[in-house]
């Protein structure tokens, strides 16, 4: 099966953030709404630390695609990335009736505007959500992930292999107020 590499930064200035990916020679793939829905029946995935989830791009032209997703349990690569396993396979129609008939619910919604930038064989993705920090993830070979690092000027350190409910904890114990990831 595949692997992922990522690494996640907060973004401190997403306009300075997109320029200079642009200015670094980024090519620009999707904008718009990224919508996560994620399943699980009766908890057995997530004792697993195992994630399958629906993923739909909506483009500001109104068309839309879907992929349904599989993602093994979180490692850490010895470079200290993250790592998982990922399966994923583009359907033409929502999967959601079928996951529902095999017992799996929606435990999980996340919705976040998203630009993806495509540098040095690395995918940048500057994602925005309803009321949390804007985020950068890079996936990619650990070259690649550094070059696009590099471009965006933002501090190395700033990057972490941390899941997203790391970054939603840091988010509400920073701000005291309640991270949401999903419109309404």
């Amino acid at each position: 099966m595949p692997d992922e590499l990522e690494l996640k930064a907060v973004i401190p200035d997403q306009i300075a953030v997109r320029d200079k990916l642009l200015a670094a020679g980024a090519v620009e793939g999707f904008r718009g709404l990224m919508a996560d829905r994620r399943y699980d029946r009766a908890g057995e995935l997530a004792a697993r630390d195992e994630v399958l989830r629906v993923r739909s791009y909506h483009r500001t032209d109104g068309r839309a695609d879907a992929v349904l997703g599989w993602k093994g349990p979180t490692r850490r690569s010895v470079d200290g990335y993250k790592l998982r396993e990922e399966i994923e396979v583009p359907v033409a129609a929502s999967p959601h009736p079928l996951l529902i008939a095999l017992g799996y619910d929606v435990v999980h919604a996340i919705d976040r505007d998203v630009e993806v930038f495509g540098l040095d064989g690395a995918t940048a993705r500057l994602e925005r959500y309803p009321d949390m920090d804007p985020l950068l993830e890079v996936e990619g070979a650990p070259a690649a992930i550094e070059r696009v690092i590099r471009a965006t000027g933002i501090d190395r350190a700033a990057f972490t292999a941390d899941s997203l409910a790391v970054f939603v904890r840091r988010y509400e114990a920073r701000t005291g107020r309640r991270a949401v990831l999903a419109r309404s």
